[in-house]
């Protein structure tokens, strides 16, 4: 990976690859991280998941965050490997296999499991030989209204059977607690304060609990109109001092600290009247474009220049043979973008690079780190919450 000094524009005027390019900011992540553990009253575990690049990685810690959510084996080797026994790793995936738990606890230091079911926690004891030093967090299921993704359908026990679990993993936790997931890039504060108040029922039904993990879904501003960060955690304080009083809180943002953090330069390979096939699409980076719609902030890069003007609303496909290759607009760009025009898709550092197959033979990308401030954030990531530049 090489660092490119200036802008997107500057690279593309003497690069000559035709592949898609990464463009990671870790100045932008920094900032984003520094803004989001001061702002959070409690532990910030960064959901891995969501782009698990070496250079992101590190940038978040530079930003302050220690600790990690990770779900699967691969991933704790991974923080261990990079940062040691200095961070926090939490076994978050409710659904382990036996052997990941065993590695996970007898080799890597980990010690917080989250788990949905009964089996998954004899699963636990059996892999960790009974251990009495576990933190065990009990995974919740929450309505997921408000939130463009849902994430409900999958995991999460049931208010009664949440309880019941809380109970049978009493004497087997140093520590017990609970956590949900309100669903992903969630446009409603209200969402927190719902499943908090749900938690606290569960909690004071089971005899308490020792910390509540709020989970993640906060949203990136893409638009610029989504509610800011200060929002949810006003809601989650109020919510917790009603439900709790006073606990330990935790939370998993993804999304919310690296949305921001990294672009995507794609190329134009055809254009058909108010369609744009391009050299990435939803089997390489792009796939957020068709799950969250046409709401990134983009721009058109020619002759050097970085052009923000939302003109035309247009389609746009990916290079693969698969018709599902699509990505319906409106995608507003200047009226006379042409073959060979490349496009700076912003907001790209979420959900992106982490989920590019090789499908047809496609979707290798290059990856470059930038310094420069990009055009769809505003001057300044000072605030826990930034926002495209209006058009």
């Amino acid at each position: 990976m090489a660092r490119i000094p200036g802008s997107a524009a500057a690279l593309l005027s003497r690069a000559s690859s035709a592949l898609p390019v990464v463009l990671i900011r870790p100045e932008v992540l920094r900032r984003r991280a520094q803004a989001v553990v001061a702002a959070f009253p409690g532990e910030v575990l960064y959901a891995v998941k969501c782009h698990d690049d070496e250079r992101v990685l590190r940038a978040l810690v530079r930003g302050g965050v220690r600790g990690f959510d990770v779900a699967s084996i691969e991933e704790v080797r991974r923080i261990r490997r990079l940062f040691g026994p200095e961070v926090t790793v939490a076994f978050m995936h409710p659904v382990k296999p036996k052997a990941a738990i065993a590695e996970a606890y007898h080799h890597h230091g980990v010690r917080r499991f989250a788990l949905d079911h009964p089996s998954e926690l004899a699963k636990i004891e059996a892999a960790t030989g009974g251990a009495r030093d576990l933190e065990l967090v009990v995974r919740l299921a929450v309505s997921n209204e408000g939130a463009l993704l849902a994430l409900s359908g999958k995991f999460g026990a049931a208010p009664a059977e949440a309880v019941d679990l809380l109970r049978q993993a009493r004497p087997r936790a140093r520590r017990l607690g609970l956590t949900f997931h309100v669903g992903s890039q969630c446009l409603d504060p209200g969402a927190f304060t719902r499943a908090i108040a749900l938690a606290g029922e569960v909690a004071r039904a089971a005899g308490g609990v020792d910390h509540l993990d709020v989970g993640g879904g906060f949203p990136a501003s893409y638009r610029g109109d989504e509610p800011p960060f200060a929002a949810f955690v006003g809601e989650i304080r109020q919510a917790v001092a009603a439900a709790f009083g006073e606990i330990a809180l935790a939370c998993e943002p993804g999304r919310l600290l690296v949305a921001e953090g990294a672009s995507i330069l794609v190329r134009v390979e055809q254009r058909r009247g108010q369609r744009l096939y391009l050299n990435d699409g939803i089997y390489g980076s792009l796939a957020e474009l068709r799950w969250l719609g046409p709401c990134f902030p983009l721009a058109r890069i020619r002759d050097g220049l970085i052009e923000v003007r939302p003109e035309v609303g247009f389609d746009l496909f990916g290079p693969t043979c698969d018709s599902i290759d699509a990505m319906p607009g409106p995608h507003w760009l200047p009226a006379d973008v042409a073959e060979g025009d490349w496009l700076e898709v912003g907001m790209a550092g979420a959900y992106t690079r982490a989920l590019a197959t090789r499908f047809n033979g496609l979707g290798a990308a290059e990856v470059l780190e930038v310094d420069d401030w990009p055009w769809y954030l505003r001057p300044s990531a000072d605030a826990a919450h930034s926002a495209p530049v209006a058009a």
